[in-house]
């Protein structure tokens, strides 16, 4: 026979009351159906777990250990219910998230903070990369969310923006421009450009080459890197300069200064992207407190 958590949940109540008329009536059942199934129990195991007379009903000592492991199991199922339950609230899981160098520096630790404050059971898996390989494991099922560049214009996936940046330029401390309030774009015609490199900044270079072109120039790359930090660094030892995003002023490394940019009118924004179609809890949870913290879609 098959032991069922019936059998397990009657055999508790009989060792908490050590008394069957007790156990029935604490189970809402017929004491002789108590007694059978704590028979089948019996049966089953092979073992006597209760000894009983007229007088008194005590635990064996196999019918202590199955004691102990009958009110694990019933805790465990209880607290698998329990965490069931929290999931299909959106309480509990983890969400797959990607994110560039501009949503790190942005909005983006203030949103996963605000976010875990409030939900401290979700757990975020965190990934570093760029736009379009963040919308390909989005496409592929790989990221819950992505932080990228937008506009997003890529089918099955939906957008909503999260911060806009103006463009700045970045030059070492010592740089002639350093102790500029601002400077227009063409000033830095002849200088040399320290860039992310197109595989990884691809959107950004893409607009960047635009506002360039506007300017009367295109810019002298002398140095392409992958990241930020790395930009900053070349920047700080008077490598060259960079145009980069006002968001960098998150974080920006010893060495170097940022000027404002006069007469570019353009912005670039960091969107965050998901899959159209039937979310998760989380996905929901998540989706409906950045609608909190964010300002209106206009």
């Amino acid at each position: 026979m098959r032991i069922e958590l019936r059998h397990l949940s009657a055999f508790v109540a009989v060792a908490d009351c050590l008394h069957f008329r007790h156990a029935a009536e604490r189970l809402n059942v017929a004491q002789p159906a108590l007694s059978r199934t704590i028979a089948q129990l019996e049966e089953a195991i092979g073992e006597t777990l209760l000894l009983r007379n007229n007088r008194q009903v005590r635990l064996t000592e196999p019918g202590r250990v199955m004691l102990e492991e009958s009110r694990q199991i019933l805790r465990h199922l209880d607290e698998a219910v329990l965490k069931t339950q929290r999931a299909g609230r959106g309480e509990l899981g983890r969400l797959a998230i990607g994110y560039t160098d501009f949503a790190i520096t942005g909005e983006l630790p203030a949103l996963l903070d605000d976010f875990r404050r409030l939900h401290p059971d979700i757990h975020f898996d965190l990934h570093f990369g760029s736009t379009a390989s963040q919308l390909k494991d989005l496409t592929d099922c790989h990221l819950d969310f992505g932080f990228v560049t937008g506009p997003v214009l890529t089918p099955g996936l939906c957008s909503r923006p999260i911060q806009r940046d103006r463009f700045i330029a970045a030059v070492s401390e010592h740089h002639p421009l350093a102790q500029r309030r601002s400077i227009r774009l063409e000033e830095l015609a002849h200088e040399p450009f320290i860039l992310g490199a197109h595989s990884m900044w691809h959107h950004f270079r893409q607009k960047l080459e635009l506002i360039c072109r506007e300017a009367g120039f295109e810019p002298k790359v002398a140095q392409e890197t992958f990241n930020s930090e790395t930009i900053f660094a070349f920047v700080a030892c008077d490598f060259g300069v960079t145009v980069h995003l006002e968001c960098a002023s998150n974080y920006l490394r010893k060495g170097v200064t940022m000027v404002p940019l006069e007469g570019v009118q353009h912005s670039l924004v960091t969107e965050v992207a998901w899959r159209e179609g039937e979310l998760t809890p989380v996905q929901t949870a998540f989706l409906q407190r950045l609608d909190k913290q964010l300002p209106p879609e206009h």
